[in-house]
């Protein structure tokens, strides 16, 4: 396994903004450079470590809170961790970044348009969300705060899997130094 900083990746935007995806590429690139990684998706942190929460802001403030402290010790043990979470608000993508420590943590930001993400929904939330079936949906009728300093911003409405997956795995391996 290649040494390397161990450090924690946030990637956020709206649902269907191309996090997880961009997220698995991204583990894929570092894998194949000896880059020890783990991926929590927000999806599947719901599924099971955070199986009891709902969407209050309480309860995503509780999720957040819960996934940084993973990351923080998978962090403790030499991996990065790219986590894959909306995140919403401003003051919770900070409390992750100082639960992890701002040393270890950079912040990407999915930029894509709500049309965009509209576009892209396999799992039809934005429909449901149109017909009154899901309440607050984020960057829908619940807010979503642009991060106000990201390290890395991908604009993700034009441009494909791959060049985004690029863009930040070149990023995130100059930030980290790996050679590579």
């Amino acid at each position: 396994m290649t040494s390397c900083t161990p450090a924690t990746i946030w990637l956020t935007g709206l649902p269907s903004s191309g996090k997880s995806t961009i997220g698995l590429g991204l583990g894929r690139k570092l894998d194949g450079i000896g880059v020890g990684y783990v991926l929590l998706d927000g999806d599947e942190v719901r599924s099971g470590v955070c199986s009891d929460l709902g969407f209050s802001d309480d309860d995503r403030k509780e999720n957040i809170r819960r996934v940084a402290h993973i990351a923080k010790l998978l962090n403790s043990q030499g991996l990065v961790a790219i986590c894959c979470l909306v995140s919403p608000l401003q003051s919770m993508r900070d409390l992750a970044r100082s639960i992890v420590g701002s040393r270890f943590f950079y912040e990407v930001f999915v930029n894509a348009s709500l049309e965009t993400c509209m576009k892209r929904d396999v799992k039809g939330l934005y429909a449901k969300a149109e017909q009154g079936q899901l309440n607050n949906l984020t960057g829908f009728s619940a807010a979503y705060e642009n991060p106000t300093d990201p390290n890395l911003v991908i604009f993700n409405n034009s441009i494909g899997v791959e060049e985004a997956v690029n863009m930040l795995f070149t990023h995130v391996v100059d930030w980290l130094e790996i050679p590579w």
